[in-house]
């Protein structure tokens, strides 16, 4: 403690705070990291289910769709038993409005091998349409559909529109079927024959650079997006510390490849009598094989989707498929189900075809519309494509806002706490050791102004006192050398007493005799003990005693009581010894009807305002030990206090103009 200054206490509080906190905040943030990152993890895998449900649906409709056979594209089908009256009827493609689970799907059409356009909506021109139950609105309405269809796969130059050159097939006369003719060989081996109107649903699928115009919403590596995660899971990969999470379960993607189907097409060469509850003698039920292409997903110029699939008969090719409205398709298929999960809570979701952007659905928690892929902010959270035939659809989650988890959050709140702890606790040993840096000094000074205050009488007393055994003093000297003597004596005693005082204090071991004393005898007390100290210094003494007060009974331990007021004396003569006007006064006052206050004033420079709560602390003393003027040993105040406070009282400083008046106060005594 001699060799520790502040300075070095600071430094080494402050290398060992640093020490603690270090290690401390790498391991919280580390935590923190981990945590983020197994919730990172956790809504990543709320998306990568997510995408596989949405792609999970989307391939039973698709399968429903491919099971569909080559017959359904038609509006008359046969089934059932060929005896019955329903062995013709209307395909299920043929209702009206249409009918699908595909969000968004117009309706469905027909290329033959010549670039034919036909609707399973809409009967053949020559068949009378009120036979199968359509009345002219209905039949106005489905025109008006197939005109629909027919202008969006023209204006995508995928069919040529021909007004009025429809082929009519002659009607089916009412008659019995007639016998079915043998199953025709129509595998794709076989020479394939079709004409160049169908060759654009071929440069569909071909990987060249689209020709439609650029996305208004931007393109996917537009997106002003961070990929923190992504790079921390690389890390992660290449450190292999991934292998304490469960992996991403891949949706399982079923092989598509062709498949061949018998089918039975009705044939009519007089067409249908009757309301088509038989088949005419001349109509003939054809049987064939025919080969089936899976469904292929594209996206139209005019942001049209188009399913459509490729069906091979006798070497010769027919386009089947459905024309899908994008909005409605991607609000049905994707957003809705998206908005239904807690990720829109906290994420947007991107919809992109081939990189262009779709669509952006904002999440709950984020901005309500975006005009622009670049408006979107954020952190990426998952992304992925579906399966084919959808596999140019990509989903994209990016983050608005990570919500923490509970773990999160007791880490927060531990990590404050724990950094309050070590703050406080550091400051509160910087204070301690502070406290006992100056508590070592303070000690220090004070052996060697006890050393001073005794070694200086001593030398006095024992001077004097071989001058008066060697004679060397004359008879008038010798009273004032034994009156010296006798005061550097009290002195030495008062000194002492403190000292003894204060050790048993220390020691807790401080044990007072209190009794019920009256004011006026604890005056005449004060009177002799403190006369001859005052005029051997040259003060002059006034007591004043209220009348109000001078029989009140004090409980107080009476030597304790003169040695508080002995000590305040002496500290106003030492502070006071160069004042003008050399005073003490003693003074005591009733306060109210439950204390008394004894007051001990002098007119010397007072107490400075900056050591008014100072000067009662132990060993304190103003100014340097090398500038002092004044002698002491610093506990003198500090055991008026403590004595004060041992007898239930309390001690004040005051400033007066000029000096400074001491204040106890003392409680009056039960009778």
């Amino acid at each position: 403690m001699r060799r520790l200054t502040p300075a070095r206490l600071r430094l080494f509080l402050g290398l060992l705070l640093v020490a603690v906190s270090v290690p401390t905040a790498v391991l919280i943030v580390h935590t923190q990291r981990q945590i983020k990152w197994e919730a990172y993890y956790q809504y990543r895998s709320l998306a990568d289910e997510l995408g596989q449900r949405i792609d999970g649906q989307l391939q039973r409709l698709i399968s429903a769709e491919e099971a569909r056979g080559y017959a359904d594209y038609r509006f008359l089908v046969l089934g059932g038993d060929p005896a019955r009256s329903s062995y013709v009827q209307r395909s299920p493609l043929a209702e009206f409005p249409v009918r699908s689970d595909i969000p968004g799907l117009l309706g469905y059409f027909q290329v033959d091998t010549e670039g034919t356009f036909s609707t399973p909506l809409f009967p053949d021109a020559s068949t009378d349409s009120t036979q199968w139950g359509l009345s002219e609105a209905e039949v106005a309405q489905r025109s008006a559909l197939r005109d629909q269809l027919l202008d969006v796969l023209s204006r995508n130059r995928l069919v040529q529109q021909r007004r009025g050159k429809e082929r009519a097939p002659a009607s089916i006369a009412k008659s019995a079927p007639a016998s079915p003719t043998p199953f025709v060989s129509a595998s794709r081996d076989d020479a394939p024959r079709y004409t160049p109107a169908q060759e654009a649903f071929d440069t569909l699928n071909a990987p060249v650079e689209s020709a439609r115009q650029p996305n208004a919403l931007g393109q996917l590596k537009d997106l002003k997006i961070e990929r923190d995660f992504q790079d921390e899971e690389r890390k992660r990969e290449a450190s292999g510390k991934k292998a304490d999470m469960e992996p991403m379960q891949k949706a399982k993607i079923l092989p598509r490849a062709p498949r061949k189907e018998q089918s039975a097409l009705l044939e009519p060469e007089r067409g249908i009598a009757g309301g088509g509850a038989s088949i005419g003698e001349r109509a003939r039920v054809r049987m064939f094989e025919s080969a089936i292409d899976p469904f292929d997903f594209v996206l139209l110029d005019s942001g049209h989707f188009v399913l459509f699939r490729k069906v091979w008969r006798n070497g010769q090719r027919t386009i089947q498929g459905a024309i899908i409205e994008q909005a409605a398709f991607l609000r049905g298929a994707l957003s809705e189900p998206f908005q239904e999960t807690a990720l829109a809570q906290m994420s947007n979701l991107v919809v992109a075809y081939q990189g262009d952007v779709l669509i952006l659905i904002p999440g709950r928690g984020g901005r309500p519309s975006y005009s622009s892929a670049e408006e979107l902010e954020g952190t990426q959270l998952y992304q992925t494509r579906l399966s084919a035939p959808l596999g140019k659809l990509q989903l994209l989650w990016t983050i608005n806002r990570l919500p923490a988890s509970p773990g999160a959050g007791i880490v927060t709140w531990t990590s404050l706490v724990l950094f309050g702890v070590l703050t406080l606790g550091f400051f509160a040993l910087y204070r301690l050791g502070l406290r006992q840096i100056t508590l070592a000094r303070q000690q220090q000074d004070f052996v060697s102004a006890v050393s001073h205050e005794l070694k200086t009488p001593l030398t006095s007393i024992r001077m004097y006192g071989e001058m008066l055994r060697e004679g060397w003093v004359s008879e008038e000297k010798k009273r004032e050398y034994y009156d010296f003597i006798h005061d550097e004596s009290e002195r030495l005693s008062r000194l002492i007493a403190n000292v003894l005082q204060l050790a048993r204090m220390e020691r807790n071991d401080l044990r007072l005799d209190l009794k019920n004393v009256r004011v006026a005898t604890l005056m005449q007390l004060l009177r002799s003990k403190v006369n001859g100290q005052i005029k051997r210094a040259g003060f002059q003494m006034h007591f004043k005693m209220e009348e109000a007060c001078a029989q009140c009974e004090l409980q107080v331990d009476a030597d304790a009581f003169i040695q508080i007021i002995i000590n305040l004396v002496d500290n106003a003569l030492k502070f006071a010894a160069r004042a003008e006007n050399k005073t003490v006064d003693i003074s005591v006052r009733p306060r109210g009807t439950d204390a008394v206050i004894w007051s001990v004033r002098d007119y010397g420079p007072g107490v400075p305002q900056s050591q008014m709560k100072k000067i009662f602390q132990l060993f304190y003393r103003p100014g340097s030990e090398l500038t002092r003027e004044t002698v002491g040993t610093g506990i003198g105040l500090a055991l008026v206090r403590q004595l004060a406070r041992a007898m239930g009282g309390e001690v004040d400083a005051l400033n007066r103009e000029p000096g400074a008046e001491f204040e106890v106060i003392l409680p009056v005594g039960e009778a």
